[in-house]
């Protein structure tokens, strides 16, 4: 499965210390050889400050507790290098770490400043010396020190686009820690600067929100409510462009989504033209699963495709996280996704038969004659299905389902109230967007 693996697509769009969390989760399942993902690890810490790590890595890659000459001297210069830059934001750092201190700052950044300058002998010169260290700190492995320091900079930081920077550092940090909840506020900051923002090019703003995505799979797949807030992300109108046009491998994220979510959504239907339209950019079993069941409607292949599913999710750093329970461990996002997908093959078959074989049934759900009436009598009990089974023709007979106008009617309205909104917005945004004249 590892022609389905994503991280040669996934990398160019992380920061270099988020791409360890995905080579490890690769070494873990054995995708690849050990020695091909120790070559890989080295190589992403050789632009790095944490060559204790690295040198760690080459020990066990080349079976040796000798180090090359190149790392112990760059080791040095870290170390050197670190002490220099800790000097140099040591009256900032003594300042923050004063609490009576950090009671004169006010929201007012040009005031704090002329206040540290005044009171502390505190300049830009230290301010910057702060965000070096804490850059220096991130690059170290120091994730818990730089967002400490990162988080105070941008409190003092007048530069905008260092700001930005900062704020991007910040949000890693918080996600390697897996800090999930400040990360995700961190997102959810950073997504309405890169909205709001202007940008010397259509495509850097593109670009940021590529980024974005990418980096917020880290969040959405391990936070509670992630599943849903990525529908929310992924598939607004500018976020969805992005991905047609620079990443359409993120619609595997947004497919899984969509299939665990509990509750449907109205904006599912749009979603299946675009894998529809997307077929020939890109494709993998869980976009082909949505393909056959809507588009083709071709149930044999839904349930091959099921099949490759599972693999997938299991060898997917981000879909196939494990739980340990005991002496086992579970993906749960596999059986949610599993036990939804037999629910899209069902409901959509039942729609087009109105008496149908339990046997053919069963083999279509992949499971076996019993696990499959099981399966529909629960259904049944939970209201999720209008039907009921004959047991002497071993057949599940659908109760007629007329649709209701009324429904009908409200449905397209609020469909249309959308469309009208989204041309409002674009257009506010054309006209703010041109000079004034």
């Amino acid at each position: 499965m590892a022609s389905y693996d994503l991280t040669p697509r996934m990398a160019p769009n992380l920061d270099r210390h988020l791409v360890f969390p995905l080579l490890e989760f690769l070494q873990e399942r054995s995708l690849y050889e050990d020695e091909q993902i120790l070559k890989s690890k080295i190589e992403l810490l050789n632009k790095t400050n944490m060559v204790d790590f690295a040198m760690d890595i080459h020990k066990s890659l080349y079976h040796t507790e000798d180090v090359p000459q190149d790392m112990v001297e760059m080791r040095k210069e870290v170390v050197a290098r670190l002490k220099a830059l800790e000097e140099a934001a040591a009256p900032l750092v003594a300042f923050l770490q004063n609490p009576n201190a950090v009671q004169e700052l006010r929201a007012d950044k040009q005031y704090n400043l002329q206040m540290l300058k005044e009171r502390y002998q505190i300049g830009t010169e230290q301010i910057d010396a702060l965000y070096q260290y804490a850059k220096f700190q991130f690059e170290c492995g120091n994730y818990s020190g730089a967002a400490d320091y990162l988080y105070q900079y941008r409190e003092l930081c007048t530069n905008s686009e260092r700001s930005l920077s900062a704020l991007w550092g910040k949000l890693a940090a918080e996600i390697l820690m897996q800090n999930w909840d400040i990360a995700l506020e961190e997102l959810n900051r950073l997504k309405e600067i890169i909205d709001s923002k202007s940008f010397a090019s259509p495509m850097n703003q593109v670009q940021s929100r590529i980024w974005l995505m990418h980096w917020s799979l880290f969040i959405f797949f391990n936070h509670d409510n992630g599943r849903t807030q990525i529908i929310d992300l992924f598939n607004q109108d500018k976020y969805l462009n992005a991905i047609q046009t620079s990443a359409p491998h993120l619609l595997r994220y947004l497919a899984t989504a969509f299939i665990v979510n509990k509750r449907r959504r109205p904006q599912f239907k749009d979603f299946i033209k675009v894998i529809q339209q997307e077929q020939h950019s890109y494709k993998d079993p869980i976009t082909e699963f949505l393909a056959c069941v809507y588009v083709n409607y071709d149930f044999d292949g839904a349930q091959k495709k099921m099949r490759e599913c599972e693999e997938v999710i299991l060898n997917d750093p981000f879909l196939g996280k494990r739980i340990e329970e005991g002496k086992f461990s579970t993906v749960p996002l596999r059986d949610e996704f599993l036990e939804n997908a037999r629910l899209f093959i069902f409901e959509t078959y039942c729609r087009i038969h109105q008496r149908i074989d339990m046997g053919v049934l069963a083999e279509k759900l992949n499971l076996n004659y019993e696990e499959a009436e099981r399966w529909i009598v629960n259904l049944i009990r939970s209201s999720k299905l209008d039907a009921k089974i004959d047991s002497q023709s071993g057949t599940v007979v659908m109760e007629p389902n007329q649709p209701n106008v009324y429904e009908q009617l409200i449905d397209h309205t609020k469909a249309l109230s959308g469309r009208t909104y989204k041309i409002v917005s674009q257009l506010l945004e054309q006209s703010q967007a041109q000079p004034a004249r």
